[in-house]
């Protein structure tokens, strides 16, 4: 034990003599923190729109003032020819257009029925299906209103109709923040935990007091521990501001328990830190063990579930989840934060991660060799 306090001793001392870990764990996660959530929006608006109006009516004015004001898509271009609008496509200076054929009002009024072409810019594929899908709904809704204006109700309605009533569960206000900032907290906590034990081990080779270690009377088990637990505790200062920013600037509030967040972020961090060491028992440089942690944790964050869901993946990206600490953590949070879970729900997940977690360490353990 007096070993173990000793080699504790020396990393904290080392963590606290360099500022720029310091900087990692306590300033860099808060800025990504408010900066991320915006940016990682699964909102699409402002799309930029192009008409071509060949109708010239009310009926095509009234369209057009109904799909500007949806506040999913900004004119930028208005069109006397269908070639011209494509050119505005082509200088990216529009992402859909809309071609109202001439009689457009003509033809609602004395046939009920016309017609209307939709074109998307389908370079940015997720862009032009929300694009696209937004103004079909628009259209529609435009379609239901001049029905409604035309139809003469009978006082009594022989069909039957089905009233719809819905409701939005754990997230009534459909604010994407409450769902992207807890999956976000989970990538913060992987790039810091991954990189900083990725390059401790490897330092020491590099500056040549592994040398001195391995001569030492420290086993590979205390100096694998002596490693992993100060940034164990970093990570858990992480979380904790992560929690804290969510709070003042997104008001997220878990309605599940705080203590079960930490307690499985302590067994995620466990075993996060545990692939770190792991790589940097082979890696012979920092430059190395800066390559392979980036391939590993890039690999982790996009399989695990923050931006795509995890149903949506092939069968080969569902397999590679199963061992992904970090999706894991993302549904933990998720469900604790949203829905208010209990460890009886979460506890396939925890022992998964523990597991994980046990296997990695254990290897980076025996992988770790004393050389006198």
């Amino acid at each position: 034990m007096k070993r173990l306090l000793v080699i504790l001793e020396k990393e904290f001392r080392q963590v606290f003599r360099n500022p720029a870990i310091l900087r990692m764990v306590l300033v860099m996660p808060v800025i990504q923190l408010l900066v991320f959530p915006f940016a990682a929006n699964y909102e699409v608006k402002n799309v930029l729109l192009s008409v071509v109006d060949h109708d010239h009516s009310a009926y095509s004015q009234k369209f057009i003032s109904k799909i500007t004001s949806s506040g999913y898509f900004k004119l930028t271009d208005y069109s006397p020819s269908y070639d011209e609008a494509m050119k505005a496509v082509e200088k990216d200076k529009a992402d859909l257009i809309i071609e109202i054929p001439a009689g457009f009002e003509k033809d609602l009024v004395k046939e009920s029925k016309s017609s209307m072409l939709i074109s998307v810019n389908a370079v940015n594929g997720t862009k032009a299906s929300l694009g696209g899908a937004y103004a079909s709904n628009i259209i529609r809704d435009f379609n239901s209103d001049i029905r409604i204006q035309w139809m003469q109700m009978p006082r009594y309605n022989a069909q039957p109709t089905i009233e719809i009533t819905s409701s939005n569960w754990y997230n009534p206000t459909m604010n994407y923040k409450f769902f992207m900032v807890p999956g976000i907290l989970v990538t913060l906590l992987t790039m810091i935990g991954s990189f900083m034990s990725a390059l401790n081990i490897v330092h020491e080779k590099e500056v040549g007091t592994i040398e001195q270690i391995n001569v030492s009377p420290i086993t590979k088990v205390q100096f694998i521990l002596g490693k992993l637990i100060p940034f164990w505790i970093m990570g858990l200062v992480t979380l904790t501001l992560g929690l804290i920013v969510s709070w003042l600037f997104y008001r997220i509030v878990p309605l599940g328990s705080i203590g079960l967040i930490y307690v499985f972020g302590m067994v995620f961090l466990f075993t996060l830190l545990g692939v770190g060491l792991l790589v940097s028992t082979f890696a012979e440089t920092q430059t190395q063990a800066t390559f392979v942690s980036f391939f590993v944790m890039m690999l982790f964050m996009l399989l695990g579930g923050l931006y795509t869901p995890i149903e949506s993946m092939p069968d080969w990206a569902k397999l590679i989840t199963k061992i992904n600490p970090v999706a894991y953590f993302i549904e933990v949070m998720r469900m604790i934060v949203l829905k208010g879970s209990g460890f009886a729900d979460v506890k396939t997940q925890f022992f998964s991660v523990l597991g994980l977690g046990i296997f990695f360490n254990t290897w980076a353990v025996i992988n770790y060799r004393k050389r006198s």
